[in-house]
């Protein structure tokens, strides 16, 4: 018998098993109204009702549904009510501009958009066929009494369509199948240890890459999700005290809020021994791996990925093997990218590209063959990503246009970013190369501090007792913010593009 893998099974388990549970507690600040508690069979009604709000607008099965929403739980409920019904998802980034959602929206070909209530203002300038605020819109879009259509159960059919964030040319959007986003969710969950007494807390936006699967994870295995809707480290501790949460993912930069908060808290820091917190993004320095274990008491787990993968590809837990290091080296180890997940395979081409096949590798990238062939070719997936690979375990060196070449040398801006960080006067650090006619490119230091006395040299020679010379930076800018994406991810082209603007090549 072959029965297909749909992310509707997640939400019919939470429904049959835990209909009086209550599942979703959405955040009490939405603007409008929040939905406060859902129970499960709450949930599941809500997506049937939004189902046949789709059907009574004649969105047909395949028709793109665009949504751009802060975390809530009427977001939540979409990523049940439009692909558990055969229409496809399109989360888009509630920090674009106008222009950069109507695109997304127009190439997607999308037929009806929501957006959050402080987003009502952008609604006039795009063009869609269906447009409603949420909150504003509940009747039309979640309030049907009808029965949806059925819709015959396809595992291949596309169930999201999520924009990457385009920073050299248009964001492209990555076809995720219902197979692909059932794998990953069920693959996650076994390698992260999900159950159903988890509290997950919604740090992550749930835009992006679906919220790496834990809509559908934590679902399917009737955990209860709490919704935070804007990032502040002490309204997440917060949260994780008043309501017992024992899970949360986040880029980076959270995990450095949170500590931050943490240095200010009054009493124990809630969650120690109880949170694990799954963090994505960019590789920590291990100094921040160090700080969550040590100073919150929490569980440091990493994982590596893109949205065109679902993103999980390998994940760093702490393995019985490393009890007997001491934790400074336990860190380091977990600062690795880490181990394959079933049904993953990974390797390194000559180039040292890291490439990845799996099962929930995109379908394709949408109306783009021919970055779908580029990005898939010989049947891997070219991540753009540099590693190495040993021992079983994953080690990110750089994104490819990340490395630097001075002196005929390559260099990996990740090695001198964690030394730096190790500083306990720096807060934040990027490493780029910028042109130079002796060196070819010069390794420089963009650097945020906490505010104390720190210079250039006294950098340098931190560096210098870590590093090869030819590593250290020979140049040191001290800024006062980073610019970073809605999920933390660190933008370094906006920081390279003074130094190489006007040049025919970003190499020299």
């Amino acid at each position: 018998m072959f029965y297909p893998l749909v992310v509707g099974d997640f939400l019919n388990r939470a429904e049959t098993v835990y209909p009086d549970r209550v599942g979703v507690i959405d955040e009490p600040d939405q603007p409008g109204k929040s939905w406060g508690e859902l129970r499960y069979s709450e949930v599941a009604a809500l997506a049937r009702a939004q189902a046949a709000g789709l059907d009574a607008l004649d969105v047909p099965v395949g028709g793109r549904v665009a949504i751009v929403s802060h975390n809530s739980a009427r977001l939540l409920v979409s990523f049940f009510g439009v692909p558990a019904w055969g229409r496809i998802l399109v989360p888009i980034n509630f920090r674009l501009s106008a222009a950069e959602i109507s695109y997304i929206v127009s190439h997607s070909g999308a037929e009806m958009l929501m957006v959050d209530p402080d987003l009502a203002q952008l609604l006039p300038g795009i063009d869609c066929k269906h447009k409603f605020v949420l909150s504003e819109h509940d009747t039309e879009l979640f309030g049907s009494t009808a029965e949806p259509r059925p819709w015959q159960a396809d595992e291949a059919a596309t169930a999201t369509i999520n924009y990457t964030s385009g920073t050299t040319a248009r964001p492209k959007g990555v076809q995720l199948t219902h197979r692909n986003l059932w794998l990953n969710a069920t693959t996650f969950a076994l390698h992260a240890g999900v159950s159903d007494a988890d509290v997950y807390l919604h740090t992550l936006p749930m835009f992006h890459a679906n919220g790496w699967g834990m809509p559908y994870a934590v679902t399917g295995l009737g955990g209860r999700h709490i919704v935070l809707r804007q990032i502040d480290g002490a309204e997440i501790l917060r949260r994780i005290d008043t309501h017992g949460v024992t899970l949360l993912c986040a880029a980076p930069a959270v995990v450095n809020a949170v500590l931050d908060a943490a240095a200010n808290w009054a009493g124990p820091v809630p969650g120690r021994d109880r949170v694990r917190i799954i963090v994505a993004g960019a590789p920590p320095p291990t100094r921040t791996i160090e700080r969550v274990r040590a100073a919150l008491g929490w569980e440091f787990i990493q994982i590596y990925g893109l949205t065109e993968t679902s993103p999980l590809l390998t994940m760093s837990r702490m393995r019985a093997e490393w009890q007997g290091l001491d934790a400074h080296e336990q860190a380091r180890m977990l600062g690795r990218a880490g181990s394959p997940t079933i049904g993953v395979r990974i390797a390194i081409d000559e180039a040292g590209e890291v490439l990845a096949q799996s099962n929930h590798n995109l379908e394709a990238y949408w109306d783009n063959p021919q970055a779908t062939a580029a990005a898939q070719a010989g049947d891997w997936f070219h991540t753009g990503d540099g590693g190495s690979f040993s021992d079983g375990q994953l080690t990110i060196a750089d994104r490819k246009k990340d490395v630097i070449i001075t002196g005929g040398e390559n260099v990996s801006s990740i090695e001198i970013e964690d030394v730096l960080n190790s500083h306990p006067a720096v807060r934040e650090v990027a490493v780029i190369g910028i042109p130079d006619d002796k060196w070819g490119e010069l390794v420089t230091a963009i650097v945020v501090t906490d505010g104390s006395d720190l210079d250039e040299a006294g950098l340098i020679a931190h560096c210098r007792a870590s590093l090869a010379g030819y590593k250290c930076p020979k140049k040191v800018e001290f800024v006062d913010s980073l610019p970073r994406t809605a999920t933390g991810k660190l933008q370094k082209f906006k920081l390279r593009q003074p130094y190489w603007q006007g040049l025919d090549r970003q190499v020299n």
